[in-house]
């Protein structure tokens, strides 16, 4: 099979810098928020134009504290998206919220602003707008609503590093951000990894405190926190990476372009918003012929991914919350449809004609 993702290409092309900076951090035995975390902090901070940038363990990890950070906890409800990655859901349910499943746009897949409101209730404290497989949600809607019920705005934001409105970059527009370094992610690490970011010092200096046991100081713990430090190897990696983000991400757009290009008379394509920049973590169609189209790819040696195959709403571990099939209709439609197809910088020109070719044939076949 050929590769979903090629880490092994893109490691090889820093190979060297990274092997010296973890030569580096290991002959220095500082291991534990040393001098590669602070330094990726202040990176981050000015790249994406934040106050605060605070690295930790994961990008769940990122979600949980920040949800605790701004005092979300039980009786509480907070409205996101069904389709999403079960962790946008469980940090919600980590805090003792009830997660408020809103619809999604048909087109970019994000939740629908429009649908935003009718789910408001008193208990309503926060809504986590995800932006999916890459592309930003509509930030400017969903702050209007959040200001005019005086709603917290958490962006998962563990799929778009360096995803833009305009000039503004998506983590800079709620009251928290959060992101994962996971391996897969458009800027990943060799591990596990996230980060929340905030211009709210005082939500800083809770995540600071925290991600370290709830401990400001050694032995003196302020609050009942969590073992969530961002692993100085790991920020040293990304250091490394993080200088090469903005043409990975351009790499993914002109990928992406080249598939739409060629598929778009078949199939269902991604969308881009006016002024909106999306950094394609994936790239996905949508067909009713999804299952033989992803067959058919397998046959050739090409794998492909449904993210994701049940919307979160209908998930067995959530039954405790009610839903049921019909309640959240263009989720469930795209949640049958949907196909990812290999996405990736360093993806050859040569293999995105291939596949696309393959698609095509196939779907004049049948």
């Amino acid at each position: 099979m050929k590769p979903f993702i090629d880490l092994q290409t893109q490691y090889r092309n820093i190979k060297d810098e990274v092997i010296t900076c973890i030569n580096e951090i290991l002959e220095s035995s500082h291991y534990i928020l040393g001098k590669n975390v602070k330094a990726f902090e202040e990176e981050v901070k000015s790249y994406l134009g934040v106050e605060n940038a605070i690295g930790v363990a994961s990008g769940t990890d990122a979600l949980h504290l920040a949800l605790r950070a701004l005092d979300i906890g039980h009786g509480d409800e907070v409205i996101t998206t069904p389709f999403t990655f079960f962790a946008t859901v469980e940090a919600i349910l980590y805090v003792g919220a009830k997660p408020v499943f809103v619809d999604i746009e048909e087109d970019t897949y994000n939740i629908d602003p429009e649908k935003i409101e009718e789910k408001i209730t008193p208990r309503t404290k926060a809504v986590i707008p995800v932006h999916i497989f890459g592309a930003p949600a509509d930030m400017i809607k969903i702050n209007e609503i959040a200001r005019k019920y005086d709603l917290k705005v958490i962006e998962d934001a563990a799929q778009a590093f360096g995803a833009k409105i305009g000039n503004k970059k998506v983590g800079s527009f709620g009251d928290a951000g959060c992101f994962s370094f996971y391996p897969s992610k458009n800027l990943g690490c060799f591990g596990d990894g996230g980060m929340v970011v905030t211009n709210d010092i005082k939500v800083a200096e809770k995540i600071r405190i925290l991600r370290n046991h709830g401990s400001r100081g050694r032995y003196l713990h302020e609050t009942i926190g969590l073992n969530s430090r961002l692993d100085e190897i790991q920020a040293g990696i990304l250091r490394i990476k993080m200088k090469h983000i903005e043409e990975y991400n351009e790499q993914r757009r002109k990928k992406a372009s080249l598939y739409t290009k060629l598929l778009s008379d078949a199939v269902i394509t991604p969308k881009e918003k006016d002024n909106f920049y999306h950094v394609y973590h994936l790239y996905s169609i949508r067909s009713s012929k999804r299952d033989k189209i992803k067959e058919t790819l397998s046959n050739y040696g090409i794998p492909s991914v449904v993210y994701y195959p049940q919307p979160m709403h209908l998930q067995k571990a959530l039954s405790f919350l009610g839903y049921k099939e019909g309640d959240l209709p263009v989720a469930e439609a795209v949640a049958g449809e949907i196909l990812s197809l290999p996405m990736y910088p360093e993806l050859p020109d040569e293999e995105v004609y291939e596949i696309s070719q393959i698609i095509l044939r196939c779907l004049q076949n049948s």
